[in-house]
């Protein structure tokens, strides 16, 4: 038995369970247990594991046929659709990488729209953060670590996704920089006084009745409670409509992730709701994805309040 030959029956296994990327997973975890890069990999894929020819078929013994019952074992895992950044454990995002799990929405390249847009327009400003569905925390974090907010909060009203975003906080910020973790039902938890000059979200935004139709790796592994935006899929953008701002500084800014086909409806929320320059920005694949708003300053609000 070679790594190809192992390689080869991962990928087979995968599609036949209408796996997606089925070879590209297959590759990624092979080298997961083996602990190789893609260059080691093929450098070694067709030594044998350790089987003499004359055993030609037998399962490899020792340290070889542990890691091949364990890499088996994970192709079995991702045949169930169960998603390979939770069978390994860790996403990339803005270049860092953040552990996930079951309770935390997997962080997509869509969201590094909304990062880049924060940091383009914030460069510079020592602002205050507060991150509303923060998930892994990867908003925040990423913010924390390449941007020039003085102070951060993050909130989520799930407890298990907030003990992973503060290990990530931990692993990734180093106590260089920190990260105030608050369990709240959107902005319930935080008091009148509290105001922010930047509040960023991704926030559920998928209509209830559209997500069965999703795939099976997000509709039964990602949690719900990250995905549903109720019936239209706007529910958690007329809450941060009307509740920021009330924790909005005078001229702070809010950016939020939305759906493809969502800019209109949430402009429109924003507008009624007495902000101002509301903008829509395109994510890579040219699809709307954030939509950005200010609260007035002083002297303009009086009419919204």
């Amino acid at each position: 038995m070679t790594l190809d030959a192992l390689l080869k029956e991962g990928e087979s296994r995968l599609r036949e369970a209408g796996v997606p990327d089925a070879a590209l997973d297959a590759r990624y975890l092979l080298m997961e247990v083996w602990e190789m890069s893609l260059a080691e990999l093929l450098a070694r894929r067709q030594r044998p594991l350790g089987v003499p020819k004359e055993a030609e078929g037998r399962e490899p013994d020792g340290e070889n046929g542990e890691k091949v019952r364990r890499y088996r074992e994970l192709i079995g895992l991702r045949a169930r659709r169960i998603p390979l950044q939770q069978i390994l454990g860790v996403q990339e995002f803005m270049g860092l990488p953040f552990r996930v799990n079951e309770h935390v929405l997997i962080p997509r390249q869509d969201t590094e729209a909304l990062v880049e847009l924060v940091l383009k327009e914030q460069k510079g400003r020592r602002a205050s953060l507060l991150d509303m569905c923060t998930g892994s925390g990867c908003i925040a974090i990423s913010l924390m670590r390449l941007g020039d907010f003085c102070s951060a909060a993050a909130a989520d009203v799930s407890r298990q996704a907030l003990e992973t975003a503060a290990e990530n906080a931990r692993l990734l910020l180093k106590g260089e920089r920190m990260v105030r973790f608050v369990e709240s039902d959107m902005l319930e938890a935080f008091g009148p006084e509290e105001r922010f000059d930047v509040i960023v979200s991704n926030p559920p935004y998928i209509p209830t009745g559209v997500i069965e139709g999703l795939e099976p790796e997000v509709r039964d592994h990602e949690p719900r409670l990250a995905l549903d935006g109720a019936e239209d899929g706007l529910k958690f953008y007329r809450i941060l409509a009307e509740k920021g701002r009330e924790h909005l500084a005078a001229g702070g800014y809010i950016y939020m992730e939305i759906g493809w086909d969502q800019a209109e409806p949430v402009t429109e929320l924003f507008g009624e709701a007495g902000y101002r320059d509301v903008t829509v920005t395109r994510d890579m694949a040219g699809l709307n994805r954030v939509v950005r708003a200010v609260w007035p300053g002083k002297g303009e609000e009086e009419d919204h309040v």
